[in-house]
């Protein structure tokens, strides 16, 4: 084994942790008790993995632990706070936006860093929103609930032209 310290924060805790240099985010995640990362494929396809490496959404799967060293990450056990759920969370609740749960946690935190970037914007269209999930899937919701929760937290309002963005063409 060639293990490391690694010095990081994780949902605003600092810590200090002993990873093999080979061992993915995700891997030490778990092995520390952040069970709400979860390994669907393995190769960045599929977005469960989804954590905030410095408020950006990455693959947890693909991000070795030793590039964290120094980094602050979130997941999904942090989102909460004083027993009460995030405003993404709670909007999830709302819109109907969980299903089976397995993707849940990746798709908030991609859902996290979307709003905290654009929340002061004016306009975000649904286009902006399917793209910033394109990396997370999900086989159980079909997505509409996921968009309504985002647009919940960015206090969009719902019309006619909002939902014709929803359209994807072979265009775009």
């Amino acid at each position: 084994m060639m293990n490391r310290n690694i010095s990081l924060t994780i949902n605003s805790k600092p810590v200090t942790l002993t990873a093999d240099v080979r061992q993915s985010l995700l891997e030490v995640l778990r092995e520390h008790g952040y069970t709400s990362v979860k390994e669907g494929c393995g190769v960045g396809e599929c977005g469960a993995c989804t954590v905030l490496v410095d408020d950006v959404p990455l693959d947890s799967c693909l991000y070795l632990a030793v590039w964290a060293d120094g980094r602050s990450v979130r997941t999904v056990e942090g989102e909460t706070k004083h027993g009460r759920l995030s405003e993404v969370q709670q909007a999830y609740l709302d819109t109907g936006a969980v299903q089976c749960g397995f993707c849940t946690p990746g798709l908030i935190m991609a859902s996290t860093a979307f709003v905290e970037k654009y929340k002061d914007r004016e306009k975000v269209s649904r286009t902006e929103i399917r793209r910033a999930h394109a990396g997370n899937l999900c086989r159980c919701t079909g997505y509409e609930g996921i968009i309504r929760a985002v647009e919940q937290c960015l206090k969009v309002e719902e019309d006619e032209d909002t939902y014709n963005e929803c359209r994807v063409t072979n265009d775009e």
